[in-house]
C-alpha cells in the first residue's frame, strides 16, 4: 500500500495514515475534484432525529459521471440495531455507481410502503496505488430508523431516483427485519469471524440462514480486503474491491438479520483514516454507545431480550498485532468494566456475552492465545463472570473448559453445564467461517469423535514476545469450516435461564455442545 517495509515497521496505524494521504493526495488532486468521507445526503429517523456520518476523512476522486438511476440495482444491504435494539435499525446498502436522492420505504406489509425515508451517502475513493486495484470509488447508503415498536416485523425496500421498490416490478428486491423483543422472550443467535469471500463462507452464510437467527455476530476479520492483516500499509495486496464481493455475499443473510460486527487485525486499512477504521465506518453503521468513537467505532453495547452483548476491539491491547496498540490510552477497559456493572445491575438482564477478536485462550499453532487480552480484560470477564466469551483470530473452532486465574476451574465435557456465577468463564474460538483452515498441535477431539488429551502444549503473545506455556483447558478441537448458534430461554425469577450453545459444521453436523446456566433475576 505504499510504505516501505523497514520504515512500516516502526510507524503507528495513524502514522502510516499520514505517509500515505501525504505520498497520494497530491498527485490524486490533481486528477480530479475533492470528495469527503461522509455525508452526502442527510441521514433521517421514522420519528425525528439525526444521522450520524463517518468520521470526515479527506480524499480526493475523479468528478463523478450521472448515470440513468434506472439502470442501477442496490446490492449488499445489511442491517444493524441502533443503540436500542428495540426500536432503532439501520439499513446500509451498497451502489456500483452514483445515484440521486437515495432512499428507504418501510412498512408493516409489502403492499405498504408509504414511508419513505432518504438515507445517507458515504463515498468512499481509493487511488491507484494504494494496494492492487486501480482507482475505485465505492458508494455506500445508510439510513437509521428510530421510532419503531418492539418485536414487530418489517418490511423495508431501498432505493433512489429512478429505482422505487414500491413498484410492482421491483417488490421482489424487498426484506424484511425484526426488532428486539420488549422483554424477555426466548431467541437465537449465531456467531463466528474471520469469512472473507469463498466457496466456504457463503455455505456458512446458507446454514446460518437456516438457524433463524435474531442476529449474527462476526467477530473480526470481515472481508480480507487487507489480507496481510498486520496493521501495515506495506501490504500490496490490499483490495478495496473485496468488500464489494463480500457484502454481495453476504446479503442473503444480512438483509432480514441483523449483521453485528467487530474489528480484527484485517479490518486496519491505513489509507482511510489514522485508525485504520475509515473504510469500515463507510461501510457499517453501529451503535454508537462505546466510549471513543473517533478511535474505536467498533466497540459498543446493546441488548437482545435478557441478554446484553458487548463488542470490543482487542487491536487496542493486541501485544501480537501492534499496529493500534494501546490508542484508545485506556478508555476501551474503564468503559468496558462501566458496561459490566451497569449489565449486572440491570433487573432485567440475565446473560452478558462479550465477543471480539484476538483470543484470549486458544491453542492454535498460529496465533494462540493474545497476552494482552488476559492481561486487561480477563480479570474483568472473571469478576463480573460474564457468561460466554466469543472469538474469531484462529481458523478453528476450539471451546475451552471453565476457566478462573488461567487454570482450569472445572471441566466441561460436551453436553455439560457451566455455572458462571460460581465457576468461572466459558471461551470459544470460532474463526473458522470462511478463510483458510489452521493447524493444532493436538487432534481433533470433539462431539462424535472424542480423543481427550490430559495437555496441550501452546503459547501465549506477551509484551515480550511468544512464551511457550502447557495448558490442560483445551476441551473441543474442530479443524474445518464451522459456526457458533446459542439458544437463550428465559426463565422465572430465581429459577435457571440458560445459554445452549452449539458449535455447527458446514456439513449441518454438530461439532459440540454445551449450556451456560444462571438463576434469572
Amino acid at each position: 500500500m505504499g510504505v516501505p517495509e523497514k520504515l512500516a515497521e516502526r510507524m503507528s496505524m495513524a502514522e502510516q495514515h499520514e505517509y500515505l494521504r501525504a505520498r497520494f493526495s497530491r498527485r490524486t488532486m490533481i486528477r480530479g475534484g475533492a470528495v469527503t468521507l461522509g455525508a452526502v445526503t442527510g441521514g433521517a429517523f421514522v420519528t425525528g432525529g439525526t444521522a450520524q456520518a463517518a468520521v470526515p476523512t479527506p480524499s480526493a476522486a475523479p468528478a463523478v459521471e450521472k448515470v440513468d438511476g434506472a439502470l442501477v440495482a442496490p446490492f449488499g444491504r445489511h442491517l444493524a440495531y441502533g443503540n436500542d435494539a428495540r426500536t432503532e435499525m439501520t439499513v446500509s446498502w451498497q451502489v456500483p455507481v452514483a445515484v440521486e436522492k437515495p432512499f428507504v420505504r418501510i412498512g408493516a406489509h409489502p403492499w405498504d410502503l408509504s414511508r419513505r425515508i432518504p438515507a445517507e451517502v458515504r463515498t468512499l475513493y481509493t487511488p491507484a496505488g494504494v494496494g492492487a486495484s486501480g482507482d475505485h470509488t465505492q458508494y455506500y447508503l445508510h439510513a437509521k430508523l428510530a421510532g419503531l415498536r418492539p418485536g414487530r416485523t418489517y418490511y423495508y425496500g431501498v432505493g433512489h431516483a429512478g429505482f422505487d421498490p414500491a413498484q410492482a416490478h421491483l417488490l421482489g428486491t424487498l426484506g424484511t427485519f425484526t426488532t428486539a423483543p420488549a422483554g424477555k422472550e426466548p431467541f437465537t443467535f449465531t456467531a463466528f469471524g474471520d469469512q472473507g469471500v469463498s466457496y466456504h463462507a457463503l455455505a456458512n452464510d446458507s446454514l446460518i440462514l437456516g438457524q433463524n437467527p435474531a442476529f449474527h455476530l462476526h467477530a473480526g476479520d470481515i472481508a480480507y480486503g487487507d489480507p496481510a492483516g498486520q496493521g501495515k500499509a506495506t501490504d500490496t495486496g490490499f483490495d478495496s474491491r473485496t468488500w464489494d464481493q463480500f457484502l454481495y455475499q453476504t446479503e442473503s443473510v444480512a438483509k432480514q438479520v441483523p449483521w453485528m460486527v467487530s474489528y480484527g487485525n484485517h479490518d486496519m486499512e491505513a489509507w482511510y483514516s489514522p485508525n485504520g477504521y475509515g473504510g469500515e465506518e463507510a461501510r457499517f453503521t453501529l451503535p454508537d454507545n462505546g466510549p471513543d468513537r473517533r478511535h474505536l467505532p467498533g466497540v459498543y453495547s446493546f441488548v437482545h431480550g435478557n441478554t446484553a452483548i458487548i463488542s470490543l476491539d482487542p487491536n487496542d491491547v493486541s501485544f501480537e498485532i501492534p499496529a493500534n496498540l494501546g490508542i484508545s490510552g485506556g478508555t476501551q477497559t474503564t468503559w468496558f468494566e462501566g458496561q459490566l456493572k451497569k449489565f449486572r445491575a440491570a433487573k432485567d438482564i440475565d446473560f452478558i456475552v462479550v465477543f471480539f477478536h484476538h483470543c484470549a485462550y486458544c491453542t492454535s499453532t498460529a496465533h494462540a492465545s493474545e497476552g494482552g487480552v488476559r492481561q486487561e480484560w480477563v480479570p474483568l470477564f472473571e469478576k463480573y463472570t460474564v457468561d460466554l466469551v466469543i472469538n474469531g483470530h484462529n481458523h478453528q473452532y476450539e471451546r475451552t473448559d471453565v476457566i478462573k486465574g488461567d487454570t482450569v476451574a472445572r471441566k466441561l465435557p460436551i453436553g455439560g453445564t457451566a455455572y458462571p456465577e460460581t465457576e468461572g468463564v466459558v471461551y470459544v474460538t470460532a474463526g473458522a467461517a470462511g478463510r483458510s483452515l489452521y493447524a493444532f498441535s493436538a487432534p481433533d477431539s470433539y462431539e462424535g469423535h472424542p480423543n481427550e488429551v490430559d495437555s496441550v502444549a501452546s503459547f501465549v503473545n506477551t509484551k515480550d514476545g511468544k512464551v511457550n506455556e502447557t495448558v490442560a483447558w483445551s476441551r473441543v478441537r474442530y479443524l474445518n469450516y464451522s459456526f457458533l448458534r446459542v439458544d437463550v430461554t428465559p426463565a422465572p425469577r430465581g429459577r435457571y435461564a440458560t445459554l445452549t450453545v452449539q458449535g455447527i459444521a458446514e456439513t449441518g453436523d454438530r461439532i459440540d455442545h454445551f449450556t451456560v446456566a444462571r438463576r434469572a433475576k
